[in-house]
């Protein structure tokens, strides 16, 4: 099957389904679910990190790459695993995390025992000449960028966590030694690979304090020897199956160079995933910060990457959530009244763009936030980091709790919510992060009685079933209307005419006049209208696509 048909499905291991009882999910656990994800109907299953870790990042600080984590389970389980999902034809895509390892990886333990062959697998500089800091960069999770090393006097660079010490890239044998655990993880049968924050691995040789004014991020991102590292590494490992997915994780990332990481010709990536219109809820730009999206800016940035990707003949990754972001349906849609509603629009507008679907678990069933009251509530060290930062910049408990509270990715790893009895029917033990609403939100309650999992069951058919929209182009319209998202996609003599109304109020839409005499019908629609007319008033959170044909024009386009 072309890629361009699958639509994947994430899973947060540790948070999906505990069969041994302990409080963390576990593989066995995603083995006994596999009826509910072949009911579904995806192609492949991205897993979040399941290897050996300290857990100091939930599984993106690898202390080994080639092992599973026992308290997820073993290598036989994962095996069992691979081979049960393709009796079915679901494929499997792994996590690598290769700006970083864990500090107790091997090799960085070799590193701080003094070889010099493993000290050159991290960065690892002098102190500048006053005894300041290697350069000014900070740290993602806040905080700077460098940590002593051992008992030296020089320091590591770690974008991220402490304990993530960022690898060395320049290094060719750091590169063979990565692309060695991509086949060893191909000769397990895994067909599809995510690579972490992997436009982040360009370090130049010299490194630079930013200038005042200037983000240390812009100096590390997207440089163009990233590039000639994903060629490599497709040549050298992924590349050699024809069939193997791939998607990079782009921090801060550009369409432009998008468009070179994915763009056939240049044998890099299959597609890439973007954050941009996840900001637009950022007040100046920062994460931390709590203010309504920016809707005007959200249509712009999805019509931006749709049609510059498409021009370029990139390929996004779809997705509004993921286990780093808040639930969309608490950002984008309205978690109460219409929940049911606002989850299948947005899930129209994703599924029915020029890309890859991604759903994350739970997303199938309307999962909200956790109804969270105190920081104690959350595990995630990004969270927590940020909720002192907040009350160091004098904010008040309540204050730096609300932010935290709209903001945090443990918002995404509560437990799957599998039914209404204790735990959410994930475990029988405390689970690692408390589930809430469980009660009124479930898989087994929806199966029975909701309508939103059936919804992501249809669009899905379509993707595999209608060629516009699996292959088709797209075109913006309505870009001034201030409550409709809408586009068409286009394929031969059709058009597919897709509107989403953002917002809890009725609204009109006008048809152009050369589109109301082709022949129409309602490919979906969550509030199930049938008519196809000039005006239409779309209701709250109403989403529907018609497909429009020119009978008259072959297969010429309309």
């Amino acid at each position: 099957m072309d890629f361009r048909n699958k639509v994947i499905y994430q899973i947060y291991p540790k948070s999906f389904y505990d069969s041994d009882h302990d409080g963390i999910g576990d593989l066995r656990g995603i083995i006994e679910k596999i009826p509910y994800i072949v009911k579904l109907n995806v192609n492949m299953i991205w897993f979040n990190p399941f290897f050996v870790s300290p857990q100091k990042d939930n599984g993106y600080d690898v202390a080994d790459y080639r092992a599973v984590d026992p308290r997820l389970g073993t290598m036989e389980d994962f095996e069992e695993l691979v081979a049960k999902l393709k009796a079915h034809q679901i494929d499997v895509m792994l996590d690598m995390v290769f700006n970083h390892t864990s500090t107790k990886h091997e090799w960085f333990q070799k590193a701080l025992n003094g070889s010099k062959k493993y000290q050159d697998y991290y960065i690892i500089k002098e102190p500048k000449p006053n005894g300041g800091l290697p350069t000014n960069w900070t740290s993602k999770f806040g905080g700077p960028a460098w940590e002593k090393f051992g008992s030296t006097d020089r320091y590591y660079l770690h974008l991220y966590d402490k304990s993530q010490a960022d690898l060395n890239w320049r290094n060719p044998e750091v590169r063979n030694e990565l692309y060695s655990i991509i086949n060893f993880w191909m000769t397990k049968g895994v067909k599809g690979f995510r690579f972490d924050v992997i436009n982040v691995t360009g370090k130049d040789a010299r490194l630079v304090d930013a200038k005042p004014g200037e983000e240390s991020k812009s100096l590390y991102t997207d440089k163009p020897v990233v590039h000639d590292y994903l060629q490599e590494m497709n040549r050298e490992s992924f590349g050699k199956a024809a069939d193997t997915v791939t998607v990079g994780e782009m921090s801060s990332t550009s369409i432009e160079n998008s468009v070179g990481y994915t763009n056939p010709d240049n044998h890099e990536l299959t597609m890439v995933f973007s954050f941009h219109h996840l900001k637009v809820d950022y007040q100046n730009g920062e994460k931390w910060t709590k203010t309504k999206f920016d809707f005007m800016k959200l249509k712009r940035i999805l019509d931006n990457w749709q049609s510059g990707m498409a021009k370029g003949n990139g390929w996004n990754a779809l997705f509004w959530n993921n286990h780093d972001q808040p639930r969309a349906i608490n950002r984008f849609g309205d978690p109460g009244e219409y929940r049911v509603k606002s989850a299948q629009m947005l899930a129209t507008v994703i599924h029915l763009l020029r890309g890859t679907p991604y759903i994350y678990m739970g997303e199938e069933i309307g999962m909200t936030d956790p109804d969270y009251h105190g920081i104690g509530d959350y595990d995630d060290i990004e969270a927590i980091n940020a909720y002192h930062a907040l009350l160091k910049k004098g904010l008040s408990e309540n204050e730096a709790f609300d932010i935290v509270h709209a903001k945090a990715r443990d918002n995404s790893r509560t437990p799957m919510q599998w039914a209404d009895k204790e735990n959410a029917g994930f475990s029988s033990h405390q689970p690692w992060l408390k589930p809430t609403n469980y009660r009124q939100i479930n898989v087994e309650k929806e199966l029975n009685e909701g309508s939103i999992f059936n919804y992501y069951q249809k669009l899905i058919q379509l993707r595999k079933n209608d060629p516009i929209v699996s292959h088709g182009g797209y075109e913006s319209l309505l870009m001034d209307h201030p409550d409709v998202f809408a586009y068409f996609r286009t394929y031969q003599n059709q058009k597919l005419l897709v509107l989403n109304n953002f917002f809890k109020r009725n609204t009109a839409v006008t048809v152009p006049d050369q589109y109301l005499s082709l022949d129409s019908r309602v490919l979906i629609s969550n509030y199930d209208r049938q008519t196809f007319e000039k005006s239409i008033i779309l209701k709250p959170y109403e989403a529907i696509a018609f497909l429009l044909i020119d009978r008259e024009s072959g297969e010429q386009h309309v």
